[in-house]
């Protein structure tokens, strides 16, 4: 496997073992629906706490699939939607032939 092809193989398995949490689930169907988020939003939607929260952002923001913008003392978290349609063509490659 060429070095390009690996990194290719490593982004893909990031993001989806980021995306097989339920939380980090709830976390991407949130931020879908407002758009963007801050995580003190995160601990509301997860009952989960900050700390734990933090985690699952970063897993999420290492895998490339949320991008972060900081305004003040807020972060901000959106979708990464070209990093989505990457990992949806993917995918879709097994269901195809």
């Amino acid at each position: 496997m060429t070095n390009s092809r690996q990194t290719e193989a490593i982004y893909f398995e990031k993001a989806m073992a980021a995306v097989a949490d339920p939380y980090r689930m709830s976390i991407i169907r949130e931020i879908q629906s407002k758009g963007s988020i801050r995580c003190c939003d995160i601990v509301s939607l997860t009952g989960l706490s900050q700390p734990t929260c933090s985690h699952h952002i970063r897993l999420l923001s290492e895998s490339e699939l949320i991008d972060c913008r900081k305004e003040g003392r807020n972060n901000f978290f959106t979708l990464n939607k070209r990093n989505f349609r990457k990992l949806s063509m993917y995918l879709e490659q097994f269901s195809n032939g």
